[in-house]
Formats: structure tokens, C-alpha cells, sequence
């Protein structure tokens, strides 16, 4: 086949993390860099654990990344009959016998193992079983598995996109099951039969999967089947260099869109988790990922999750969003915080607007409207206790923010260039250096120790706010601490 065809394949049992959300991102880079499909596949069979609050979480996951599928989801557990037909064939052809051990059983034995010191693999007590024992087994209804038989002697070797060339002696490789008891099909099975009716090329998927290819290696081979190439990627690993977890919070990959991140800056930061842009680029758009992706630049070294790498690549596209978008973005989060007001887009529509020019600087998340911003939407915002610590020290400072409040009044026109006029020269009076009243300004005004210019500030804020917001401050400098 000339069309290149991957799959994502998540199993709905827990949420779509960091490492499966970049699985689906190295998948989806690949498709749409060779014009080809990206197919989405929930493996669904374990029917006790799958949960269909997670496949919708997943679809969520990919629609807020903009990962459009070429295909409705494939449910695998929409097709059980078929991998049975699949399992029956092999067992027929003698790739495939019963096994009669029970789960008791292989856990003692597993147990008894263990305690040896040696590792656990099936012992091939039911592959060794007569013809005319297992015939008399399935007659008097003993329950039983259906387990594949691999070959125990020479090696399954396979050549990876990423990690090279990859080979295991068939001797060290169980008799894994293809059917259990119950009639459930396994992973292994479906994943195989699913591949070879999906036409399925590249297979591109987690290191931890290396282990499970030799088994389905051994399956596309009994079946007939073209093996996929595949190309697997490296773990990603938490600050701590251990492997990525809920303790690092590797929850749902919608955490970050709660807390404010872009997906483009998302799809940016979950590139660079091992894979190196050919000119050495850190920021870029989806357009360039997709042009420049390729599984040639993919490091077999583990990555590293960076919450601080990520806020920084959020900041940056915050920075370079035009404005009409910058405002459909604020215009949401205001409202999800009850910031909101229908003033922003009628009457105060360009001291909105300005209002965004000031702060898309500064942003690092999409929550520093209501947040760090806040002060701009709201009179209920709070003052830092970091930043009156450090700025509302001076023991005379009340009654100069008064004085100050007293003296904007008389600012005309009230602007940046009036009011910086009128601050330095009331800090001259006063025998004060102007960084006092500059600095301990900005927190009564923003709560914030760090904001746009203070004078900027005053300006977009107006004179009744800013007399108002510092004859508070003056008031809670007062008050008893």
C-alpha cells in the first residue's frame, strides 16, 4: 500500500494523560504530513474497567486539540465476534490450544515461581496436554482458555523507527491468551486483527509496548498479515526523573485547558517531549509541526515533563495571538469567573481592547484575566501579601496615598503622561523618592507587585477608580495588623 495509515488507540479506563496525548499528537503529525488518515480506535474489551466517561473525556481531549478524525471511533468491543472467529481459526490451524488452568492455578504457581527467585512465564503445562485429553476436557465442559502458541525456538526481531533494531529469543516469550475464558478476546488479539482489517501501515506507540510487539509480531505472521513498521517512543519522564504519574498531575490532558493553556501551545510542548524541531526551533505553529514532524528526529532518551517549559511556550503564543482572538479567549474565561460584562463589547469595546493590549505582554495562562488581570474587571480583588510586605513599608505611606488620590483629582486631561507628571512631583514635595509611591501605587491599584506601567494602569483604570482604589489601600494600611 502507498497510503501511510496510523491509528491512535487509548483504552478508555483511565483519563487521556500527558504520554497518551502526545502518542495521539506524533500520530496525527504523521498523517497529516503525508496527506494520509488518522484513525481513532477505543479499546474497549476489558468490559470490567473501560469506562464510557473516559471515551467521551478522550474525544473531548482530541476535539479541544484539533485533532480531526477521519473516522467515527472504532469500538472494538462492537466487534468481539469477530476476533472469536479470528481465535477459533488459529486454534483449528494449531497456532492456538486450550489452556485448562485455572486462575488459582496460575497464581500459585506464579507465587511458587517467584519465591524461587525465577520470573514468572506460563509453564506450557496445557500446550503439552495429549490430543485425546483436551478432547475429553472440552466434552465433560471444563471451562478454558484459548493460548497462542509461539515457536520456542529462534528469534522475533524487528527493526524500529526509533530505537533500531529490537530482537528476543522466541524461548523467552510465553504462550499469551487470546481468548480467556469467558470468551473475552485479549489485547493482543484484537489489536492484531484490528490492524491487519484496518490496513494499518505504521504503528507508533509508547516504549513500553516494545515487549507486546514480539507477541504481535508472532500473531500478523499466523495470520498472514503485512507487519506494520513501528516506532516506538520514549517515556516521559516527571521532574524528579521518575516515570510521569498523578503525583506529578498526570490527570486528564483537559487539566491544562482548565488551568489556561492554549492547545496550540499544548500541541507545541507535547512535540518537544522527544522530538527536536530541525532548526533547533522551540516555538512554532501546528502549520510548521506538521511541515517539519518526522520520526527520523525522535531521541531514544526519555523526556522530561516541564510544567515550567509549558507556562513559558503558553506565554509565548499568548503574546503572538491577534486580538480578535486574544478577545473571544478573555470574553470566555471572564465569563466562567463571573468577570464578565456586555459593556466590553458595546459601550467600553476599546478600553476593553486596550485593556488586552496591556496585559497580553505579560501573560503566561489564560487565567491571568481572572487572576493577575483581575483588578481591570472587578473592585473585588485582593492585595498580594508578598507585595505589601515588600512595598507598603514606609511608616508614613497611608497618608501619602491619600494625598496622592487628592492630587489626581486635579489631573487634567487624566492620562499616562499627566499623571506620571503629577506623581513625580508630589514624590519631590514630599522629599519621598518616586519608586515609593510608583510601587506601593501598583499594589493598592492591582493588588499585584508586578503589572503594565502604573501609569498605563491609571489611565485605563480612570480617575474615580484610581482615587477610590487608593484611599482603600490607605484605609487598609490602618487598620490594626
Amino acid at each position: 500500500m502507498s497510503e501511510v495509515r496510523v491509528r491512535f488507540a487509548p483504552s478508555p479506563t483511565g483519563h487521556l494523560h500527558v504520554g497518551g496525548a502526545r502518542t495521539a499528537l506524533f500520530n496525527w503529525l504523521v498523517s497529516r504530513g503525508k496527506g494520509s488518515s488518522f484513525i481513532l480506535r477505543i479499546e474497549d474489551t476489558d468490559a470490567d474497567r473501560s469506562n464510557e466517561e473516559m471515551v467521551d473525556e478522550i474525544l473531548a481531549a482530541l476535539k479541544w486539540l484539533g485533532f480531526c478524525l477521519d473516522n467515527t471511533p472504532y469500538r472494538q468491543s462492537k466487534h468481539l465476534d469477530r476476533y472469536r472467529k479470528i481465535a477459533r481459526k488459529l486454534l483449528k490451524n494449531g497456532d492456538a490450544y486450550p489452556c485448562f488452568c485455572t486462575p488459582e492455578d496460575l497464581k500459585g504457581r506464579k507465587t511458587k515461581s517467584e519465591l524461587s527467585g525465577r520470573p514468572w512465564m506460563y509453564d506450557g503445562t496445557c500446550r503439552h496436554m495429549s490430543k485425546v485429553e483436551r478432547e475429553t476436557k472440552i466434552q465433560a465442559g471444563y471451562p478454558y482458555a484459548l493460548r497462542f502458541m509461539v515457536p520456542k525456538d529462534g528469534m522475533t526481531f524487528f527493526t524500529d523507527q526509533v530505537q533500531g533494531v529490537i530482537k528476543v529469543s522466541n524461548s523467552s516469550l510465553d504462550d499469551f491468551v487470546l481468548l480467556r475464558s469467558d470468551g473475552h478476546p485479549t489485547y493482543h488479539l484484537c489489536v492484531v486483527v484490528d490492524d491487519q482489517n484496518m490496513q494499518i501501515t505504521n504503528v507508533i506507540r509508547g516504549v513500553d509496548h516494545i515487549s507486546n510487539t514480539f507477541k504481535q509480531i508472532l500473531l500478523y505472521e499466523v495470520l498472514g498479515a503485512e507487519t506494520p513498521v513501528f516506532a516506538h517512543l520514549p517515556l516521559i519522564l516527571g521532574p524528579d526523573r521518575t516515570r510521569l504519574s498523578k503525583r506529578h498531575g498526570a490527570t486528564s490532558i483537559l487539566t491544562f485547558k482548565d488551568s489556561g493553556i492554549l492547545p496550540e501551545a499544548m500541541i507545541n510542548y507535547l512535540a518537544l517531549l522527544g522530538w527536536s524541531h530541525p532548526g533547533k526551533k522551540e516555538i512554532f505553529g501546528v502549520d510548521e509541526a506538521i511541515k517539519e514532524f518526522s520520526l527520523e528526529n525522535i531521541s531514544k532518551s526519555n523526556a522530561e515533563f516541564d510544567p515550567e517549559k509549558l507556562s513559558w511556550i503558553n506565554s509565548q503564543h499568548l503574546r503572538s495571538l491577534p486580538m480578535a482572538k486574544l478577545s473571544l479567549l478573555a470574553e470566555e474565561e471572564l465569563k466562567i469567573s463571573g468577570l464578565w460584562s456586555s459593556d466590553y463589547t458595546s459601550s467600553h469595546r476599546n478600553w476593553f481592547k486596550n485593556v488586552l493590549r496591556a496585559v497580553q505582554p505579560r501573560m503566561r495562562t489564560l487565567k491571568d484575566f481572572s487572576t493577575s488581570s483581575r483588578s481591570f474587571f472587578t473592585e473585588e480583588f485582593e492585595f498580594d501579601p508578598k507585595a505589601i510586605k515588600k512595598f507598603w513599608k514606609h511608616p508614613l505611606l497611608e497618608d501619602l496615598l491619600i494625598e496622592l488620590a487628592e492630587k489626581f483629582i486635579c489631573v487634567n486631561p487624566f492620562n499616562s503622561s499627566e499623571t506620571e507628571k503629577c506623581l513625580r512631583c508630589f514624590s519631590d514635595q514630599k522629599g519621598v523618592k518616586a519608586g515609593l509611591m510608583i510601587n506601593s501605587s501598583r499594589v493598592a491599584l492591582t493588588g499585584q507587585a508586578v503589572a503594565p506601567s502604573l501609569f498605563e494602569v491609571i489611565e485605563l483604570l480612570g480617575r474615580e477608580r484610581v482615587t477610590a482604589r487608593l484611599k482603600r489601600a490607605a484605609k487598609s494600611l490602618s487598620q490594626p495588623k
